[in-house]
């Protein structure tokens, strides 16, 4: 074989040999995860996943890369998500929390009818029940990392609903059991829908109002189709963030401690910024032409909370002690 032959030989092995090298370094030294979330790259959620997965890059200096999948781009809803992490399908997912209501009612918590309204209240019934969430993933191999709230829920619609007979037979999107539990007792006709069918069905008529944020329809563009914000300060309900543990245990212990530590600052992340996400909301909502209705009329809102209360008490019954004393303890707190 002529020499240059021979030469370019060599040279090929040794680049292959080189990038082989750089490949094999690659794959000990970083971590390929993927993250899934049902809402758009916009909403207050995927901020505060991406927010957690830029502080996973710098305390990690890189070694655990985290792809971030919006949108429902993966093929999976909130509903699917607690199997599909426990299987490892998925390695990290953010799921709004009363859909693990058929897995452990406990997940219903932030979502019961007017027990925590407002942020602050909402944060305290948070740490109090963390424990008890934290537990359920743990039994089922994984990890709770952080949460993620939302702004209170309230109705959104054409044309007020600021009465009990605006209410009537409305057919309004609950996202849980507890919220089609609340709307039935209401007088109105609940269909329970994943966010994913929400704006498909009001283009197509199949409902004509919704029980979510202003931060989600804002998401949502509900504008599109619907005119009135009633601010009925339903519940903040909470998505929560939650990992495969044996994704978590293959990691060395300074990149699990570094996903602690991330998911500690995220958790504080994301409960600052959404005390602000009302104002800007209702800012965004009046450019569109949205009229709020903030507050709604007391009595409107006493017939609500009456309405609601055999939700929370078949809540409590569901839960038995855990319920009941996490219940005690935020009122107690509260009373203070």
């Amino acid at each position: 074989m002529p020499r240059a032959s021979r030469s370019s030989t060599a040279l090929l092995e040794q680049s292959l040999l080189a990038l082989g090298l750089a490949a094999v370094s690659l794959s000990a030294h970083s971590t390929g995860m993927d993250f899934s979330n049902e809402y758009n790259a916009s909403s207050i959620h995927a901020q505060g996943d991406a927010w957690f997965i830029e502080r996973v890059d710098g305390l990690t200096d890189g070694d655990v890369d985290i792809t971030l999948h919006t949108g429902g781009a993966l093929g999976f809803r909130s509903g699917d998500h607690f199997y599909a992490v426990a299987d490892n399908a998925v390695q990290i997912a953010d799921s709004l929390s009363g859909t693990l209501g058929g897995i452990d009612p406990i997940f219903l918590l932030s979502s019961l009818p007017f027990v925590a309204d407002d942020i602050a209240s909402a944060h305290r019934l948070y740490e109090i029940a963390r424990p008890a969430y934290a537990k359920v993933f743990e039994d089922n191999g994984q990890v709770l990392l952080y949460a993620s709230p939302w702004p209170a829920s309230g109705i959104w619609s054409e044309g007020p609903v600021t009465s009990m007979a605006a209410l009537e037979n409305l057919k309004i999107r609950s996202y849980d059991r507890n919220g089609t539990a609340t709307l039935v007792n209401a007088g109105a006709s609940p269909v329970k829908l994943s966010w994913a069918d929400v704006v498909p069905q009001l283009a197509t008529g199949g409902i004509e109002a919704v029980l979510t944020s202003a931060e989600a329809g804002a998401n949502g563009s509900f504008w599109e189709h619907l005119s009135d914000f009633s601010a009925i300060q339903y519940a903040v309900p909470l998505n929560m963030v939650h990992m495969n543990r044996d994704a978590f245990e293959s990691l060395s212990e300074e990149d699990q401690r570094a996903i602690l530590q991330a998911a500690k600052e995220t958790d504080a992340h994301n409960w600052e910024v959404v005390k602000a996400r009302v104002a800007e909301n209702y800012d965004q909502l009046e450019e569109h032409g949205v009229a709020i209705h903030d507050p709604v009329p007391s009595a409107f809102q006493d017939a609500l909370a009456e309405a609601a209360q055999p939700v929370v008490d078949d809540w409590v019954e569901s839960t038995g002690e855990r319920g009941s004393r996490i219940l005690e303890q935020f009122r107690q707190e509260d009373d203070q």
